[in-house]
């Protein structure tokens, strides 16, 4: 899902022009993206002269410490040693089945690939 940095976006307003399905406002600022309405076509990223528009993977260090904040906001509910271990276990658990969706996902997209005749 691309965003939007909002240091380096200047408000031009290039990005809410090209994109076909209104995805893109003016929020203060700045550009900002509707993950839900995005359909992922990549024409922000291709027009955007200060290269605000961002990839995902820049996010991934983000995401992490999230997770991690995360995992231990919810540490302080387990009083014992055994109990916030356990929570880390099932954490652990639930980003491993995440990791499983992922991966499937990606191998039915391949798949979903070969069919209409492109390469994955």
């Amino acid at each position: 899902m691309p965003w939007i940095s909002a240091e380096d976006c200047v408000a031009c307003g290039v990005c809410v022009d090209e994109c076909p399905v209104g995805a893109i406002a003016m929020n203060g600022g700045g550009a900002v993206i509707d993950e839900k309405a995005c359909i992922r076509c990549g024409r922000c990223h291709d027009v955007c002269p200060q290269e605000a528009v961002r990839h995902d993977s820049e996010r991934v260090p983000e995401e992490v410490a999230a997770n991690v904040a995360w995992t231990k906001d919810l540490l302080r509910h387990f009083e014992s040693l055994e109990e916030q271990r356990g929570l880390i276990e099932r954490m652990k658990r639930y980003f491993t089945k995440e990791r499983k969706v992922a991966e499937q996902s990606i191998a039915s997209l391949e798949q979903l690939a070969e069919e209409i005749g492109g390469a994955g």
